[in-house]
């Protein structure tokens, strides 16, 4: 029964993303990169000096650095470490190059996405704010494209709590945790017609109840919290992964060599030329987008929380978690694995393939490699799951006119997804997770390319404004 429901979710996931959702979102980030003269390079300067520098007069609940850093609590996960194995794995180390490719693009995407979530938010009397695509597509686009903002709102809410959520990030802790503690499967209960290892069961539970207990702060806690966690993890993890490019020099540049030669001239282990060229960006485009979430819609359902007046400003800062978490955060990953070898290992999978290059490339004993990738993962995966309750319970606001009781009947879901996430398999866990993030997609980059006029003028008005002041 469950080997024929994989094959359904498969051929779904297959379907969603295909070469139609593949090219939107290429030709989205390429043609805003145009409209906008490649702002990712002309002002990514501007943008992380704005990332620390608050505006005095600015109106929302938690800084720009706070935004940033409850978006990067989302983005910054399991796409970053078994996101970027499982791309490489099947679609060979070309995988990566259209991974930064598309992140490139994707950085003009968050920027727009930034800019028009704070430009349509709206903000309570009591400080209340609510922002993101459904309002960008309702106030933007018009009261007429309403029931298109509502099937944002409702494939965001699932992404939440079917895809990057939960299930993907809380498989990967407890597999790390299993491959940490109980690597032989020494010690197992049987649950759910399976047997499951102690040190799964108990990491599910634990997560569990952490998750339970942060969720009920809402914007201000999970904000807080990301900005020590995020800032600390990022550089723990970059810093293990530049060791490794370190110790092994000698191997970059055939690295390198075999990512780019691979991109445009496929992988024998993903079939003929020209089919695993496909794969290769297939995989390469699907797990940078789940990575970065460029296009996707949800970061600035977080960026209408920052305390800014400036849409463009915050734009600016929004871009920075595409470079962070792409082309920083998953190249170095993709190195560390490409220069191990160990995407080429058919008996690895998912976290296994990172931790098997981190064992590899460290030049540290293999209990402590395996301790600190496992550790990273767990911060990542637990920041993330708390990022994205914060949007699945935004959009289920807008859903349901802010009806406090159905807010907390997601709540009360969203953390049973949390337990069942551990039992669910890898395959099917990232097969769901790319159709909701392929459904969720859709409507919002329709709004990005209908509302281009708005972020192209707010742009040129608040250069104009500043001239070079800023």
């Amino acid at each position: 029964m469950f080997a024929q429901i994989d094959k359904i979710i498969t051929a779904i996931d297959n379907a969603v993303w295909g070469l139609p959702l593949i090219c939107l979102i290429m030709a989205t980030g390429i043609f805003l990169t145009a409209r906008l003269g490649l702002v990712q390079i002309r002002h990514l300067g501007k943008a992380f000096k704005f990332m620390f520098k608050d505006e005095e007069d600015g109106s929302g609940e938690v800084t720009s650095f706070g935004a940033l850093c409850t978006a990067l609590s989302a983005t910054i996960g399991t796409g970053n470490i078994t996101g970027v194995a499982t791309a490489i794995a099947l679609g060979g180390p070309g995988a990566l190059f259209w991974m930064v490719i598309a992140a490139f693009f994707g950085m003009a995407t968050k920027y727009a996405e930034g800019l028009l979530a704070i430009k349509y938010r709206t903000i309570d009397e009591d400080g209340h704010v609510l922002g993101g695509p459904f309002y960008y597509i309702e106030n933007g686009m018009g009261k007429k494209w309403t029931w298109l903002a509502k099937i944002f709102a409702f494939f965001g809410a699932g992404v939440g709590l079917f895809g990057i959520g939960t299930f993907t990030q809380v498989n990967s802790i407890a597999s790390a945790v299993k491959n940490f503690f109980d690597p032989d499967m020494a010690h197992t209960i049987s649950l759910f017609g399976g047997n499951y290892s102690w040190a799964t069961v108990i990491a599910g539970l634990f997560l569990t109840v952490c998750v339970g207990l942060v969720v009920l702060g809402g914007i201000q806690r999970i904000a807080k919290v990301s900005e020590v966690i995020v800032p600390f993890m990022a550089v723990l993890y970059v810093g293990l992964a530049v060791i490794i490019i370190i110790t092994n020099i000698t191997a970059v540049p055939a690295a390198l060599a075999s990512i780019v030669k691979s991109a445009f001239t496929g992988s024998a282990l993903a079939g003929g030329a020209v089919g695993s060229v496909f794969v290769a960006m297939q995989k390469g485009v699907a797990r940078g987008i789940f990575s970065n979430e460029s296009g996707l819609g949800s970061a600035p359902i977080a960026a209408a929380a920052a305390r800014t007046k400036e849409p463009v400003r915050q734009g600016l800062v929004s871009m920075t978690g595409t470079f962070i978490d792409t082309i920083v955060i998953c190249t170095m990953t993709g190195l560390s694995i490409v220069i191990a070898g160990s995407w080429l290992n058919p008996e690895l999978e998912g976290v296994a393939i990172t931790m098997d290059a981190f064992q590899k490339g460290l030049p540290f004993p293999s209990f402590v490699a395996t301790f600190s990738l496992m550790l990273c993962l767990v911060f990542f995966a637990f920041t993330t799951i708390l990022g994205w309750n914060y949007y699945g319970e935004r959009c289920v606001e807008y859903l349901f006119n802010r009806n406090k009781g159905v807010v907390m009947g997601y709540r009360i879901l969203y953390i049973l997804a949390v337990f069942i996430g551990p039992y669910m398999t890898v395959k099917a866990v990232w097969n769901i997770a790319d159709i909701f993030n392929a459904l969720m997609a859709f409507p919002n980059l329709i709004a990005l390319l209908a509302l281009n006029g708005v972020i192209v003028k707010e742009t040129r008005d608040f250069h104009a404004k500043h001239n070079g002041s800023y």
